[in-house]
């Protein structure tokens, strides 16, 4: 495990590379991550390469034992370059150019930009091929970010066309597949169909889920070429991308086929004010489901352990507000991540910068080389991580499926202002931590075997397969809850002819007979073995064929109606949620099923502001609140870091399964 920074020195004079380097080891920092927006000044104009600057950093690092992550500068092509190829920038739907000024303006399809990106790749990968300090390299930088996933010019238009005659025999198997009968709007050749430009009402839904596809692609593509490159130079190298939180234009299991391993970039306090009622708390200190979802992610797309390749460090610049973490936070974060099996922690950055679009983004030092509020406590981080033990793997026995593509099908067609895929994603996945259950968040083509339980939230797009792969991972024993808005449309993004589920339809053993999505004036309750639990946003009244009735609406229309079930099958069963549970209800429907799947649980829910997570046979146990936990042990479990009482915003590290700890807040 290692602690690291990210750093420009082309923003500083040369007098201070030095000592800087020299300070960050005296932190503990184990490796520097440079030169992701420095293509201005390391090829100041076409041809004349200016890498000594970049060199003479890299040698100070190597005298000071640290180790390098290069980063391909291709996120900010030059003035230079745009002037000689104009067609690079991107397009809105509209048909806006985005123009240069600041960042992420290439589009992912220009041909022109992939041969001045080879150019670029190809000249650093040779260069440092063999510099001793050079571990590894990231590809560009946050794909997507400011929205820029997805481009609609003239040459996205080309490629779109080219990849749908990939995808399909010919035009009339794609007005087969989209339905292009309705509102006129069938194809003749591939050419004719455009990008989803403006137009005067919504686009066709196959089109937006086809083109969504497209940009994803176009974007695994991309950065496909650079990893080649890269490793054509030096194949011991890594290659990464650091992904972003909660971002869905990019398919992160797609893009992670081409790396070593995931990483991501984690802002806590500027995600949270994406919550709809954050509490002081989460302000200061983060979700610790919101930040572990991402953590969960990008670990199991990479297939194993991922890095945070930006942990926030202080105040950030992005967010509506910016309030100073709480005192040990930045501490808080690495102990997190290490838990849920980051093998490092990079902090953004080492200095504030005095230019640019980012001067109100902290860093470890202030302008003035005074340490920053996070300095102090990555070093405090860096010392404890080398004595913990950081080499074991994530055993998840939990796996929460996700799926990019069902994300974008609701995103088109949510039928309801409040439905949005990762916010229902995460009540299931808030309901397993709460149990102190660690999860494996995969892709539904994952092989599931090995998994004792399984929640499969809107599985939305479906098919024949998946249907007989689940079905095969529940008569084999495993246990399966599957939610709302599952088996409703094929892979085209078309409402199936039979009733949801669809194809689970046999496997659940019911099927729904009606649905709503409610306004949140409307009553919305439910009875589950007995007690009464809200829901929210959308309903669906079932017809329970074959499945036991564990749960029925008990106000407004529907009640009366079935609105949990349970089907066994085989040696295992399967639970349908017709509703989107409070959060209450969700975690008696996950202690339920971990209970059926002899699954070990904490014996009571934690609070929110309170998780633990274990890597080989340590536990970590985070405290995000204000207020004080007392964490009890098994038997003779060493404590390997804090003690009994885990304070505010603290955490603790035990020898023991996160699941056999007693956790007490005085209060739930």
């Amino acid at each position: 495990m290692a602690i690291g920074v990210c750093y420009f020195p082309e923003h500083w004079p040369r007098t201070r590379w030095e000592r800087d380097i020299e300070r960050m080891a005296e932190v503990g920092v184990e490796y520097v991550r440079m030169g992701e927006f420095a293509w201005a000044q390391l090829e100041p104009e076409r041809g004349a390469f200016r890498f000594d600057w970049l060199e003479t950093v890299l040698d100070l690092i190597d005298d000071h034992g640290l180790n390098a992550v290069l980063c391909t500068p291709t996120a900010t092509p030059p003035r230079w370059l745009v002037d000689d190829h104009p067609s690079i920038l991107q397009e809105e739907a509209d048909g806006t150019t985005r123009e240069f000024g600041s960042r992420r303006h290439y589009c992912f399809n220009s041909e022109a930009y992939r041969l001045e990106t080879r150019r670029i790749v190809d000249a650093l990968a040779d260069r440092f091929a063999d510099h001793p300090s050079v571990a590894g390299w990231q590809v560009d930088n946050e794909f997507g970010c400011h929205g820029t996933l997805r481009c609609y010019c003239d040459d996205c238009a080309d490629a779109f066309s080219d990849w749908l005659a990939e995808r399909y025999e010919d035009p009339d198997e794609l007005n087969e597949a989209w339905g292009t009968d309705f509102w006129s709007q069938r194809y003749d050749s591939f050419d004719a169909v455009l990008p989803p430009r403006h137009t005067a009402a919504d686009h066709h839904p196959g089109q937006l889920l086809d083109y969504y596809r497209f940009s994803s692609d176009s974007a695994v593509s991309y950065n496909e070429l650079q990893a080649d490159r890269l490793r054509a130079a030096n194949d011991e190298w890594f290659v990464t991308h650091n992904f972003m939180g909660h971002y869905e234009a990019l398919d992160a299991y797609d893009v992670s086929e081409s790396l070593e391993f995931a990483s991501w970039d984690s802002y806590p306090t500027g995600f949270a004010q994406e919550l709809d009622d954050p509490s002081s708390d989460e302000l200061v200190a983060g979700n610790p489901d919101q930040i572990g979802f991402n953590h969960d992610l990008y670990r199991s797309a990479g297939d194993g352990p991922f890095w945070v390749m930006e942990q926030q460090p202080g105040d950030i610049n992005w967010p509506p507000y910016s309030p100073q973490p709480a005192e040990g936070s930045v501490r808080l974060w690495a102990h997190h991540a290490v838990g849920h099996g980051a093998d490092n922690v990079v902090y953004f950055r080492w200095r504030r910068c005095l230019e640019g679009q980012e001067q109100y983004h902290s860093g470890l030092l202030e302008r003035d080389d005074s340490p920053g509020r996070g300095h102090d406590e990555a070093g405090a981080a860096a010392s404890e991580l080398s004595t913990l033990p950081t080499d074991g793997a994530v055993d998840a026995d939990v796996a929460l499926l996700h799926d990019y593509e069902n994300l974008w099908a609701t995103g088109i067609q949510p039928n309801s202002p409040d439905f949005d895929y990762f916010d229902h994603q995460r009540t299931y996945y808030e309901a397993l931590r709460s149990h102190g259950v660690d999860v494996d968040v995969v892709h539904p083509s994952t092989d599931l075997s090995e998994y004792s339980a399984v929640v499969a939230p809107t599985l939305y797009l479906v098919d024949d397969e998946l249907a007989e792969r689940l079905e095969a991972y529940v008569a084999a024993g495993g246990q399966l809850c599957v939610s709302i808005r599952s088996g409703v449309k094929d892979r085209a993004n078309k409402l199936l002819e039979s009733r949801p589920p669809g194809p689970f339809a046999e496997l659940v053993g019911a099927t729904v007979e009606e649905h709503e999505s409610r306004h949140p004036s409307q009553a919305q309750s439910v009875t589950y073995e007995g007690e009464t639990h809200a829901y929210h946003t959308w309903n669906e009244r079932l017809d329970a064929s074959e499945a036991t009735v564990i749960g029925e609406y008990d106000a407004g229309e529907p009640a009366g109606y079935p609105a949990i079930v349970r089907n066994e099958v085989g040696a295992g069963a399967v639970t349908y949620c017709g509703v989107w549970p409070s959060d209450d209800l969700a975690r008696r429907l996950v202690a339920d099923l971990l209970d059926r799947a002899e699954t070990p649980r904490l014996d009571e829910p934690l609070p929110s502001t309170v998780r633990v997570s274990s890597r080989g046979d340590a536990a970590w146990v985070v405290n995000f609140g204000s207020e004080p936990v007392s964490v009890t042990a098994p038997g003779a479990a060493d404590r390997l870091l804090g003690d009994e009482t885990v304070g505010a915003f603290d955490c603790a590290v035990v020898d023991a399964p996160g699941t056999a700890l007693s956790i007490d807040t005085g209060s739930r």
